[in-house]
């Protein structure tokens, strides 16, 4: 029986966790967010909120332990040189999990674990964040095609005129020769600013 065992076991011995739970760590402070299954995220955000309280300590007995646990020279540096001055005010509290829904292949629950001072990540649609985007891009347009039509109305205003005069004088020479041009008058290209 397990009394007063608490964590979970994920599936896993306890060499195999204890390496999870570094690689993920690591992961943390080295990209400030993670993607990773609910279950993990809780399972490592006590740990790798310690490890930011060691990076807060800074002396060199606590950055031996972080090594000793992350083994990479290069993530421990980011640790005590970034983060923790970073989280230097914060009496804990340095890490978030964001759910996100279910992963595709096997519908596990999936959550972002981020420091707590980046920008929060939530889930949106595409419908949602298309629809947002499609009143400006529709004002936009709008404004584009009222500005073509006066345009082209100023055109044809002035080119009626001219459009007559051309009329009259084509259909004496011969028989159907300005029916194309009474029909509709062709808008010149307008010159790019």
């Amino acid at each position: 029986m397990r009394h007063g065992r608490s964590g979970k076991k994920l599936g896993r011995d306890m060499a195999h966790r204890k390496a999870l739970y570094a690689n993920l760590a690591g992961a943390v402070i080295e990209h400030g967010r993670i993607k990773t299954t609910v279950t993990k995220a809780k399972a490592v955000r006590p740990i790798a909120e310690q490890l930011i309280t060691l990076g807060r300590r800074g002396d060199i007995h606590a950055r031996r332990q972080a090594v000793s646990f992350l083994r990479s020279k290069e993530i421990v540096h980011k640790l005590f040189s970034e983060i923790g001055p970073a989280f230097a005010e914060r009496p804990g509290g340095y890490l978030r999990i964001t759910r996100i829904g279910p992963r595709p292949g096997d519908s596990a629950e999936m959550a972002y674990l981020e420091l707590v001072d980046t920008p929060l990540v939530f889930k949106t649609k595409l419908s949602d964040a298309g629809a947002e985007a499609a009143p400006a891009a529709a004002a936009a347009a709008d404004e584009e095609v009222e500005a073509d039509e006066v345009v082209d109305e100023a055109e044809a205003a002035e080119g009626s005129d001219e459009d007559a005069s051309d009329d009259v004088s084509a259909e004496g020479v011969g028989e159907g020769a300005g029916t194309e041009d009474s029909a509709e008058p062709k808008p010149e290209p307008e010159p790019e600013p």
